[in-house]
């Protein structure tokens, strides 16, 4: 709108300020310049210095003062050169004699018998020192000692020496002779006292004063230069000045500026654009026809003021205004104008105002409804670029909300589906249920829709059954909206809600619930260009919630998943206590993991794991670790035996990915970046035993608080292949705290692990006399990153000692009659520790695990008793094979040992050591008498005195026999 009025505009400004030279006379015609070069039409050099025209006495009048000031600039600069001339040698002079007349020694050189030796090579060192021209020592009577010419060295100095010798100093002009040629100069005499005050000689020093002549010879070609061109300016700068005049008058005559005018005057009136001139007293001195027609003018409007003419107050005020205007909008009667206004004389001349006016009441309209489109368009990109931006099914139904107020409506509310808050995926049937989630703008909106509220009733609005927008303009003749809820419904009326629009939020054609905009107050109703614009929002959203609500579910199967995988508590044993924390990353879930295992011999296994990365994948992967290092620990290996088979799962599982045939819609992940820390703690010991491979080493906090952190040989990350994996051995006192963790709480996109650590261990320090609770929460306040990107797993044990009198060992000799006394001592300590209801399959079990190893084991055999939760017997020897349990048959003699010790013992094993097996067994404390009782007496004599000289199963044989 701006550049077309300014268009408009610009005809009706140069028909009131035309340059002479645009138009030229030909035979009383008007036609366009001439762009010839002859003399006629243009002036030449001699108009311009003609002394009678103003450009010629601007011409002359520069050129003197010109010629004046470069005059006086070579005067002042001569003179100034002379008199600073003047003062430096005087200045200079008189410190370099001063200087030299005071020096230790002068005085004594003076009445010694040869000054000229002493004093000349001196006295030229001062003048070369002190930049003058000459230093003269003389004698009282003027006869020279020294000077720069050797050949007048003994004659008269030439100055003035009567002041000198009276003790004052004398500064004079001077004119004599210096190395041969004759020079001015000036010269300081001063006089050389002796010790007793007297003046014993005489010291002058000059400078010959500078040719100020050749200095300014110098600087008057500069000066000259300077001047001339100074004076070429000025008279170019005259020359435009006058040509400039001679054109803007030269030429016209009467006629032709009134003919001129006439074709002004024709083009100002032909114009659709209104010109109107004000002068300063608020008169109209012109007024052209558009004008007239669009402000309802009177035909003589000309040099009368606009408070006479019936304008109204507004329009009036406007046109005597000194206010400059843009392309303002005024409305004058039923017209729609855009106005603008300039100054006519801005530099000087006659004060007023020139006014051009635009009938724009047909292009606003246009515009108004392009504007209205444009932020329509607007508010969709807005809408595109906030809706999505979080993957919560109530986040984003609040951002349509507050995307839609009040740019488009009053008042917004988002209900969906209740399954659709769940993720599930809806239907018909699920329409049952649906819910307030998200509510915008004022009016007591959040009263009337309450965010939260569940609508159990049926939903009956057409919006869901069509699946297409509705509209009411007016509420109250709204006969299905009223029917929902009448209640709310005429709430709603008294709150001022007026119209609204409601649209369905549906996508892939499933419906997940619905938007409804209100308008209320003084805001228009909506209209149909409104309903489409809705529907097009919801539409846009409708996608957005559907991703949110995809993304809820698949999360919620992801941790569903993933808790179902994790420990759901602590086993029972007596070897440590344990807490444990797990978080999930913000992203969702991940694949860490820990575990505590209980294992033979009162030991427990402490096991935390990571698998790098979020998702089912990591979380399916997780579970299949963790079921491996369970199945791994039940072998009951050594830590680096576990890693090492965990390392070749994880190298099959990639292997059988890769190799595998996968369809090209899916997306292959291998198992990269899973790391494990697997420790082995013996209560009865005291030891840990623990191997890692790329994970972060464990913490331990001594009883006395000082925390360390154990050498633990780093391996590589599992999946890698080929390479061994170490185990250290830590001792550690009882109640010592062992925590492991992931590195997850120790490292993140916004800090560097040396900060994690550190935060870690300050936790640590500060809770050391915790409990593993109390050390689990102070490492997660302290040491959690604000936002993790990834899963934190964290455990904590405190670890506790088994008292040695409920340990028992024995060494039994390689003889099988030892059995018996070794069988009578253990039922000594049975009966010690309380347990006689379980001695009689105690025995029988020893019995059993001693013959064999004395029959088909290596020395030394040794026993261990442990009295814990149950009650262990392991039977250790040299040999590196064990016996395996079968059935007998009727007729076969032996290879009921292992059956019995299976039938008698809650569970039973082996477990391979660095010096060859332990057989171990497991009872329960109080479950042994019913299991003897069914047994009769004779049976059990007839078993114990089989034991006593047979006994035991050969492992080098068929298994049983």
């Amino acid at each position: 709108m701006k550049g077309r009025s300014r268009r408009n505009l610009r005809p009706a400004r140069r028909l009131f300020a035309y340059p002479s030279d645009e138009l030229s006379v030909a035979r009383g015609g008007v036609r366009l310049p001439d762009t010839g070069k002859g003399a006629a039409s243009r002036p030449g050099l001699r108009s311009v210095i003609n002394p009678r025209s103003a450009a010629g006495q601007v011409f002359i009048l520069q050129v003197v003062i010109v010629v004046l000031l470069v005059v006086a600039a070579v005067t002042a600069l001569v003179l100034d050169a002379e008199r600073d001339s003047w003062r430096d040698a005087r200045r200079q002079s008189s410190t370099a004699a001063e200087t030299f007349a005071n020096a230790p020694g002068t005085a004594q050189a003076l009445t010694s018998k040869n000054p000229t030796a002493v004093l000349q090579p001196s006295a030229e060192a001062a003048r070369k020192r002190a930049g003058v021209d000459f230093i003269v020592a003389t004698n009282t009577e003027g006869i020279r000692y020294t000077h720069p010419d050797p050949s007048l060295i003994g004659k008269k100095f030439v100055g003035t020496i009567e002041p000198s010798l009276s003790g004052r100093t004398t500064i004079e002009r001077v004119e004599g002779r210096l190395h041969g040629a004759r020079v001015q100069a000036v010269q300081a005499v001063v006089p050389v006292t002796g010790p007793d005050g007297s003046v014993v000689g005489l010291v002058g020093a000059g400078l010959r004063l500078p040719r100020v002549v050749g200095m300014v010879d110098e600087q008057l070609p500069i000066m000259l230069g300077a001047g001339a061109a100074a004076l070429l300016a000025s008279a170019a700068g005259t020359a435009l000045v006058s040509r400039r005049l001679q054109r803007q008058t030269h030429g016209l005559g009467p006629a032709e500026m009134t003919r001129m005018y006439e074709h002004h005057d024709a083009v100002l009136h032909a114009v659709r654009e209104g010109v109107v001139i004000v002068d300063a007293r608020g008169r109209l001195l012109l007024a052209n026809d558009e004008a007239r027609r669009l402000l309802d003018l009177p035909e003589d409007v000309e040099r009368r003021y606009a408070g006479e003419l019936g304008l109204s107050e507004e329009t009036a005020r406007l046109l005597v205004s000194r206010e400059p205007l843009t392309d303002a909008v005024h409305l004058a009667g039923d017209r729609l104008l855009a106005v603008n206004k300039r100054p006519t004389a801005p530099h000087g001349g006659q004060t007023g105002s020139v006014v051009t006016l635009r009938d724009t009441t047909e292009l606003a309209a246009v515009t108004g409804r392009a504007e209205m489109a444009r932020e329509r368009l607007k508010l969709l990109y807005d809408a595109g670029v906030r809706l999505g931006t979080t993957l919560d099914v109530a986040g984003t139904a609040h951002q349509l909300s507050e995307v839609a107020v009040p740019r488009f409506a009053d008042v917004a509310t988002v209900d969906l589906l209740d399954v659709v808050m769940r993720g599930q995926e809806p239907a018909r049937e699920t329409w049952q249920a649906m819910r307030h989630v998200a509510v915008s703008g004022g009016r007591g909106a959040s009263s009337l829709f309450p965010v939260g509220e569940l609508i159990s009733e049926p939903v009956r609005t057409p919006v869901l059954e069509t699946g297409r927008a509705e509209l009411a303009s007016d509420l109250g003749a709204a006969p299905w909206w009223l029917e929902q809820d009448p209640d709310r419904a005429r709430r709603a009326l008294d709150h001022g809600l007026h119209s609204l629009v409601s649209a369905p939020l549906q996508a892939r054609g499933v419906v997940l619930g619905l938007v409804t905009f209100f308008r209320a107050g003084e805001s228009p109703p909506f209209d149909e260009e409104d309903l489409s614009f809705a529907e097009e929002l919801a539409a846009r959203a409708a996608v957005a919630i559907d991703n949110a609500r995809r993304f809820t579910r698949e999360h919620a199967m992801a941790v569903t998943l993933q808790r179902s995988l994790l420990p759901r508590g602590l086993p029972e044993q007596d070897a440590l206590d344990a807490a444990w924390r797990y978080l999930p990353a913000e992203a969702g879930v991940g694949g860490d993991w820990f575990d505590v295992i209980p294992l033979p011999g009162a030991r427990v296994a402490l096991v935390v794991g990571d698998v790098v990365g979020h998702g089912l994948h990591a979380a399916a992967t997780m579970g299949r670790l963790r079921t491996a290092v369970h199945n791994f620990s039940a072998l009951d290996l050594p830590p680096e035996e576990i890693l090492a088979r965990l390392d070749e799962l994880v190298t099959r599982i990639d292997s059988e990915e890769i190799t595998g045939k996968v369809p090209d819609d899916e997306e292959h992940e291998e198992v990269t970046g899973a790391t494990c820390l697997y420790a082995i703690y013996d209560s009865v010991t005291g030891r840990c035993t623990a191997a890692r491979a790329g994970h972060p080493g464990p913490a331990v906090v001594q009883p006395d608080g000082y925390v360390t952190y154990p050498e633990v040989p780093v391996s590589p990350p599992l999946g890698l292949g080929g390479h061994p994996f170490e185990t250290t051995e830590i001792r550690l006192p009882e109640n010592s705290r062992l925590v492991l963790y992931t590195d997850g709480l120790i490292e993140s996109r916004h800090r560097n692990i040396d900060t994690g650590l550190g935060l870690l261990h300050q936790a640590l320090v500060g809770a050391a006399g915790g409990t593993p609770e109390e050390i689990c929460q102070a490492v997660v306040d302290a040491a959690l990153p604000p936002r993790p990107s990834d899963d934190v797993a964290l455990l904590v044990a405190r670890t506790r000692l088994l008292s040695p009198s409920k340990v028992a060992e024995w060494d039994v000799p390689s003889d099988p009659a030892a059995v018996a006394p070794v069988r009578a001592a253990c039922g000594v300590r049975l009966r010690a520790w309380g347990l006689e209801e379980i001695g009689f399959a105690t025995e029988l079990i020893l019995s059993e695990l001693i013959t064999n190893a004395i029959r088909h084991g290596r020395p030394p055999v040794k026993i261990r008793l442990l009295y814990d939760r149950s009650l262990i017997c392991e039977v250790s020897d040299a040999s590196g094979t064990s016996p395996h349990l079968r059935r007998a048959a009727t007729t076969d003699e032996g290879g009921r040992g292992l059956y019995l010790v299976a039938q008698f013992a809650q569970r039973w094993g082996t477990r391979y050591t660095p010096r060859g097996k332990v057989i171990w067994s497991e009872q329960l404390l109080h479950g042994g008498a019913a299991a003897a009782d069914t047994m009769s007496d004779t049976l059990a004599d007839a078993l114990l005195s089989q034991f006593d000289d047979v006994g035991g199963d050969d492992p080098s044989r068929p298994a049983g026999e």
